[in-house]
């Protein structure tokens, strides 16, 4: 474990990879951590909190710079240790640590640019009838330490380096990180390459740690911790309510920002379908089977118009996942998982099997199936609404275009929701169903696929529950760093005491009303 600038084995049991497509356990062991490493890490980070919320922008620009260059500098090693602990391939994992080091260099582009400190100015006005108004200035300032936990399905990008840490680090929250035992290796190699930044930069000793621990303890312990302001989450519903209920329970709740489980509904309107079935269902099967479904965007329901051209879709998307090879799925709980989804779907008398790929030839295997049901089976049975996290769909057949708004808005919140649509279909109901799509998920895609998160400016990779525990943030793109900042209002303030972003004559951008 790496707690500021300590390279430390833990007091608690180990954990140990295990490589899901041989079911070897991996070496070395990794002791988890106990209450004294954890009093550690959140002392440290306290202790380091106003001094790196008081870095200057460049400085902490140049920070996360350096760790993406370390990152570059590292990435034989990772993506070797990450292919052994996720059966993932090396292209794949290759993608992701290039993901993970632009994403860390376009948060060092923003921390430059001033953005998010929002520094607003409101000049005094003594003259104004009735009453005077003050000098009032505002910025946004850090919340605190945050706790973020790895992710078992993205090891790079969503993990110790990933987006949560880069956009806490950037907005100047020192980062406590709990490692997801499924890949501690990954994870070890990763953090040494913040650690060794944090070194080269000069940023105080607790701007991060690294912990690692089986079971529920630690992470329950850091974040009841009230040291810590704020947390990162990427992982399944159970998960996520559980720091939501400890975090709401403490003497000072605090956000949790819980990215949880989504089905990603994908609506196929008759005349697309009628003109381009066939690319729509390969386009839908490599999104359905890339990285055997393990991706928070999977499309998990198609809901269309019962009719000749979905019965012709049906049967082409239905050949290309019968076709389909079995992959292997991160760790045995994520494929255990998988099969009893796809069995209790199996035992439901109201759906169909359409397809499934062919047998498994090793442990962890996930075979994609393709189901059918009505709209009013859907409707009637709250369990088919539930996310399968694997390469499954559910075809929903809809009666009339009124029965497909009923179901949407039967739905829970999701982060996507994709509408393939030709000239020809019918706009007045499309623009019905965008009303409703709108209060129900973060993004809507129009004749595209939900897999791949472009990580940018403008993107929102969240939705309201249970897509996420918190429907106006994103965890994905420069909008994530929001969530770890609070506006702070300065009033009649002497200038010289006022921060240097709200000087007059600042370099920090500013919004100036007179």
């Amino acid at each position: 474990m790496i707690i500021g600038q300590s390279f430390i084995h833990g007091s608690r049991e180990a954990i140990h990879a295990v490589n899901p497509v041989t079911g070897e356990r991996l070496g070395p062991a990794y002791p988890g951590a106990g209450p004294q490493e954890v009093d550690r890490a959140c002392a440290l980070a306290e202790q380091a909190f106003d001094a790196y919320r008081e870095t200057t922008q460049e400085a902490r620009a140049e920070f996360l710079e350096q760790v993406s260059e370390n990152l570059a500098d590292t990435r034989l090693e990772i993506v070797e240790r990450a292919n052994l602990e996720t059966g993932l391939p090396n292209p794949r994992l290759e993608g992701e640590l290039t993901r993970t080091i632009n994403q860390l260099r376009l948060f060092a582009r923003e921390t430059r640019s001033g953005r998010c400190i929002g520094a607003t100015v409101e000049t005094a006005l003594p003259d104004r009838a009735p009453l005077p108004r003050p000098d009032i200035r505002l910025r946004y300032v850090p919340l605190g330490p945050a706790l973020i936990f790895g992710a078992s399905n993205f090891p790079l990008a969503f993990s110790v380096a990933g987006g949560d840490t880069a956009s806490a680090l950037a907005a100047g929250c020192p980062v406590v990180v709990k490692g997801h035992s499924a890949h501690p290796g990954t994870s070890e190699l990763v953090g040494l390459c913040i650690a060794k930044a944090i070194k080269t930069t000069g940023m105080p000793e607790g701007t991060f740690s690294l912990l690692f621990g089986s079971g529920n303890e630690i992470g329950a312990s850091l974040a009841a911790d009230p040291r810590i302001k704020a947390i990162g989450f990427t992982g399944s519903r159970s998960g996520g309510l559980a720091l939501m209920n400890i975090a709401a329970a403490r003497a000072e709740p605090i956000p949790v920002y819980a990215e949880m489980s989504s089905v990603n509904p994908v609506y196929l309107l008759p005349e697309a379908l009628k003109g381009r079935a066939d690319s729509i269902a390969a386009g839908l099967s490599n999104s359905m089977l890339m990285g055997s479904g393990q991706f928070c965007t999977n499309p998990g329901l198609l809901i269309a118009r019962a009719d000749a051209n979905l019965a012709s879709f049906s049967t082409t998307l239905a050949d290309l996942v019968a076709a389909a090879q079995p992959s292997t799925m991160l760790t045995s709980d994520i494929y255990q998982a998988f099969e009893s989804g796809v069995a209790r779907l199996l035992k439901n008398p109201h759906v169909e099997l359409l397809a499934k790929a062919g047998d498994k030839s090793g442990p962890n295997q996930c075979r994609a199936h393709l189901f059918a049901t009505t709209a009013q089976s859907f409707l009637a049975d709250p369990s088919l609404h539930d996310e399968i996290f694997g390469s499954c769909s559910l075809i929903i057949r809809c009666k009339t275009n009124e029965e497909m708004l009923e179901l949407t808005a039967a739905l829970d919140g999701q982060l996507t929701a994709t509408v393939m649509m030709d000239q020809d279909d019918d706009s007045s109901f499309v623009r019905r169903l965008l009303k409703v799509l709108e209060r129900k998920v973060g993004r809507i895609l129009f004749n595209g696929y939900p897999t791949g998160v472009e990580v940018g400016h403008a993107m929102v990779h969240g939705g309201p529950f249970p897509a996420t525990s918190n429907s106006r943030t994103t965890s994905v793109g420069t909008e994530a760093l929001w969530r770890f900042l609070r506006p702070v209002c300065y009033q009649n303030f002497p200038h010289d005491l006022l921060p240097e972003s709200l000087k007059d004559g600042s370099s920090t951008p500013q919004r100036v009303t007179f």
